[in-house]
């Protein structure tokens, strides 16, 4: 049985992107609560080099419409990186949500092999065939971006535990 770089992805950026929209309320809840600025815990680091909270929230979304779009062979959208409250995370996420949904499953036919070019003409430049680009590249910064968004809350004694991570 063949999988489709349409169903290995899209269904699964949806299902992260769900949990952090729903670790952001439980952040929000929290902050609350012990009468802290979400705005802090948005700034919230594992370590002085890491990006903090909202940057990390920031870059999850990016990996999920970027690597859905270059499988589609569609233009990747750009949202500029101004989110400030858990508001407009909340709002970036579902902007990201609906437009991964707009991507038609017909549009990745044949994307396992289409090449992918991160950084064209630059020093940095990186091919792939589209089913590494997913499962070797797209995928794993995905996931390296939601687990540490997850853990800098838990750190910062969020409530939150692996099915929060999981999501629905």
């Amino acid at each position: 049985m063949t999988v489709s770089l349409h169903t290995a992805s899209v269904p699964v950026f949806k299902q992260f992107l769900g949990s952090l929209s729903a670790l952001l309320d439980k952040t929000q809840a929290y902050a609350a609560e012990k009468k802290i600025e979400p705005e802090v815990l948005l700034q919230s680091r594992l370590f002085p080099d890491m990006f903090p909270l909202v940057r990390q929230v920031q870059i999850a979304a990016d990996f999920a419409k970027s690597v859905s779009a270059r499988l589609a062979d569609a233009e990747v959208p750009s949202y500029p990186d101004d989110e400030t409250s858990v508001e407009q995370l909340q709002a970036r996420i579902a902007k990201t949500v609906a437009y991964i949904d707009s991507l038609e499953p017909l549009l990745f036919e044949g994307a396992e092999a289409r090449e992918v070019v991160l950084r064209p003409g630059t020093p940095k430049e990186r091919r792939f065939a589209g089913q590494d680009y997913l499962l070797h590249y797209g995928l794993p910064q995905f996931y390296f971006h939601v687990s540490t968004a997850y853990a800098i809350l838990r750190h910062n004694g969020v409530e939150v535990g692996k099915r929060d991570y999981m999501g629905a």
